[in-house]
């Protein structure tokens, strides 16, 4: 006998163990068992004594009546078999294609077993090229006549599923002679449901079944971890159960009671992990840091030349509440493109510094660090002089620390950063180096989370002082739909700002099918020059940079965005920026300045385009994605996205973004050389329809599943939900996080609930539970 945690080497021999465990990396039962079917037909349905009906998909055992050779009217080189079959009661027609490689198997007087669907040809039944498996001579009858149990002999001769189904199901018995014999039992092809697993050419569905067949034959009955008044109230079948009939259902309502079991299992175990990280969390020390009237932050409230938001104010406030607390405040900040994000997020480090502690943005780019660095300075004015002869008493110093910064600068900045004369430190990656030490860090603020890995966002904020763990603020304009924030974001309290800052009108965006409307192109240039014309800028953004980087997204080490979809099949070749910059700057756009900006550019020069075009002085950027976030130009209008068909719906929403932050109308004009006909290009339809992010992320997770939002830069696996969706399955997701928020705050440690402990561990795989562990 078995459980979930026996070696499949045990059950199954080694040879079988060796390939489950290098295709799909299951070693023990229950990771076969947890391997579910990825869908079920219907196919096999024993005729009897039954007349076939058209359109029904039927198996019988028949004799071949007669065969007859034909050549195809159309094709002289194309032969087939047009056979009479007959089960003594009921006689049908079948044709079978390549007639002379089956005439030496398919041969009058044979009997097999076959299966298809029943068609017409003529006005009488038929069937076309059925799957067949033929049969010896001999077969074993029961009372009433009628083969129940086959001898099928040393080797299986067939074709299609029922071939295959017979070498999943056959039973391997000794014959007299002291050799061996397949025998199949034709129950096993009455059945109303067969599973379909994910499956290879190393390692096919019917094999995988013939592999859980074998493990549910010898499987323990299998305790349940949830406790019965839980699966009473969500009328939930047994573990034991929903790990059998997941394989080998009767009807489709086993399948669905199974799923719901399972599904629930999924939603708990992530619920768990996360209610466990939230009670650690809250058990943490971190440094209280409370307002006061006389500091920096008062000082820059003073000088504000604009009236915040309501949600701005809001959410102030409540970052204010939890900075106070000698408890770790983590929580997510999202908003719209353009919603006052970084406003926000300065009032809470001034906060922090306030109390006597530094603060560190990390950013995910050297041009985003920059401009943050920038755009900060320019907010407090002589607030950020700290140092500097003449500066305010309560003044606070900005310190800029990225990869390509020279060796001085470098030095520089991290003796600031060391001593504490940096209260607010802006940086890329550069800043969780080993290196960089933090004389007492208060508050961590990562922009565009999504494009950190876990390890990055753990590593700074475990430069804190004395054991203390700094407060964590996560900012997206990616906005996250409800069940991502509770599952993947499910350790973070979820703060929203959904509306604009006064002034700021909605972005219109249209779509230019490139191929059929060239015209529409030139006008698209020609709008460019009436914005310049009228003092106002533009971005061109490609989606590579060209010269010998291919045909897809930018590959620079920290620059450059990812998550761009899959070219379509046959899609058109894309256009570099290095050569649309060129091709524009002597055609379309000879009369205006123009500049380039990429991640391969050196850092300095990156910093003096991105200047020259906050100051004024380029008209038009044409540049790749390193400008999709934080890059912030209120006089920038027009945005043209060539080859749009290559950027994600989210990356879309965020380059938009960037236009119309001024007073003025923000217009993106969305370029494709596909087809209007192709997927891609309805996507670029429904991007160019709403504004709404939230909508457009509905619609972006919808496109890319769960295995791409639990993908590289969160948990390096694409198996960690198989039957919970985090877009269907929300009721699911808050009844488990219900569940396991009220177990964990009366057992911590799950010590006395080893069933879910271990649950959690058997449903999760190994990089998603640390990812969860550490994030």
């Amino acid at each position: 006998m078995a459980n979930l945690s026996t070696p499949l080497d045990r059950v199954l021999g080694a040879p079988a163990a060796k390939l489950l465990a290098d295709t799909h990396q299951l070693a023990t039962a229950g990771d076969l068992l947890r391997y579910y079917p990825r869908r079920y037909q219907n196919p096999f349905q024993l005729l009897g004594d039954k007349r076939p009906v058209l359109g029904e998909h039927v198996t019988f055992v028949a004799s071949i009546a007669k065969v007859d050779l034909r050549t195809s009217q159309k094709n002289r080189k194309s032969t087939f078999l047009r056979v009479t079959l007959t089960d003594g009661a009921n006689s049908i027609g079948a044709t079978f294609f390549n007639g002379h490689k089956l005439k030496h198997v398919i041969k009058a007087g044979r009997r097999g077993l076959f299966s298809g669907v029943v068609g017409d040809y003529r006005g009488a039944l038929q069937l076309t090229h059925p799957g067949y498996l033929m049969l010896p001579d001999a077969a074993f009858d029961d009372e009433d006549g009628s083969p129940s149990v086959i001898p099928v002999g040393r080797r299986i001769s067939g074709s299609g599923d029922i071939a295959d189904l017979a070498r999943a199901v056959g039973t391997t018995v000794a014959e007299d002679g002291g050799g061996s014999d397949t025998v199949l039992d034709l129950s096993e092809f009455d059945r109303s449901q067969l599973p379909i697993y994910p499956a290879g050419k190393e390692l096919q569905s019917w094999t995988i079944w013939r592999c859980v067949r074998q493990v549910l034959d010898v499987l323990d009955p299998v305790e349940d971890p949830m406790p019965p008044q839980i699966l009473a109230e969500y009328g939930l079948c047994s573990l034991d159960h929903a790990l059998r009939v997941i394989h080998l259902p009767e009807d489709e309502h086993e399948i669905e009671t199974a799923r719901a079991r399972l599904r629930f299992d999924e939603a708990v175990s992530l619920q768990l992990l996360l209610a466990q990280r939230r009670r650690e969390d809250a058990g943490r020390s971190a440094p209280p840091c409370t307002s006061t009237d006389g500091g920096v932050g008062a000082a820059f409230d003073a000088q504000l030349p604009f009236e915040l938001t309501a949600g701005q104010r809001a959410v102030g406030v409540q970052l204010g509440d939890e900075l106070a607390q000698g408890r770790p405040m983590n929580r997510l900040l999202q908003g719209e493109v353009g919603s006052g994000k970084t406003i926000v997020a300065l009032r809470a480090m001034l906060q922090v510094v306030d109390a006597g502690h530094q603060c560190a943005l990390l950013a995910p780019t050297e041009v985003l660090a920059t401009q943050h660095a920038r755009s900060l300075r320019a907010m407090l004015g002589p607030l950020a002089t700290a140092g500097e002869l003449g500066s305010p008493d309560h003044a606070t110093r900005i310190t800029l620390l990225t990869g390509s910064m020279s060796t001085a600068a470098k030095r520089a900045a991290l003796l600031q950063i060391a001593d504490g004369d940096a209260g607010i430190v802006v940086g890329t990656h550069a800043l969780l180096q080993d290196n960089v030490s933090f004389f007492d860090l208060g508050l961590v603020v990562v922009d565009e989370q999504h494009r950190f890995g876990v390890e990055q966002r753990d590593a700074l904020r475990g430069k804190g002082r004395d054991e203390v763990t700094p407060h964590l603020l996560v900012m997206t304009a990616t906005p996250i739909p409800r069940t991502i924030a509770m599952t993947v974001f499910g350790d973070l309290e979820v703060s929203t700002l959904s509306e604009l800052p006064r002034g700021r009108s909605p972005i219109v965006s249209s779509v230019v099918p490139g191929r059929e409307k060239p015209a529409w192109i030139a006008r698209a240039w020609a709008r460019i020059n009436e914005e310049v014309a009228a003092g106002r800028q533009a971005y061109v953004v490609c989606s590579r940079i060209g010269g010998d980087d291919g045909a897809g997204q930018d590959e620079t080490d920290e620059d450059e965005a990812a998550g761009a979809p899959e070219p379509e099949s046959k899609a058109p070749p894309t256009h570099a920026a290095v050569d649309v910059f060129e091709r524009l700057g002597a055609g379309a756009l000879a009369g205006v300045r123009t500049g380039l900006l990429h991640g391969r550019l050196p850092a300095d020069e990156k910093d003096a385009v991105m200047a020259a075009f906050s100051a004024g002085e380029i008209d038009v950027l044409v540049c790749t994605t390193v400008v999709e976030v934080g890059v912030d130009v209120p006089n920038a209008t027009v945005m043209v996205v060539v080859d749009a068909d290559r950027f994600g719906v989210s990356q879309l929403h965020q380059l938009r973004g960037r236009v119309g932050r001024g007073g003025h109308q923000g217009l993106c004009i969305m370029i494709s050389e596909l087809s209007p006909g192709a997927q891609a290009f309805a996507r670029l339809n429904a991007v160019a329809a709403t504004n709404d992010g939230f909508a457009l992320a509905e619609l972006d997770l919808a496109q890319r599943r769960e295995g791409d939002v639990l993908g590289a830069a969160q948990s390096g696996s694409a198996k960690t939900l198989r039957l919970l969706s985090l877009l269907d399955h929300a009721e699911i997701i808050e009844r488990a996080r219900a569940f396991a928020t009220e177990v964990v705050d009366a057992d911590p440690d799950l010590t006395g609930h080893p069933g879910l402990a271990e649950m959690v561990g058997s449903v999760l795989d190994e990089e998603t539970t640390e990812f969860l562990e550490k994030s």
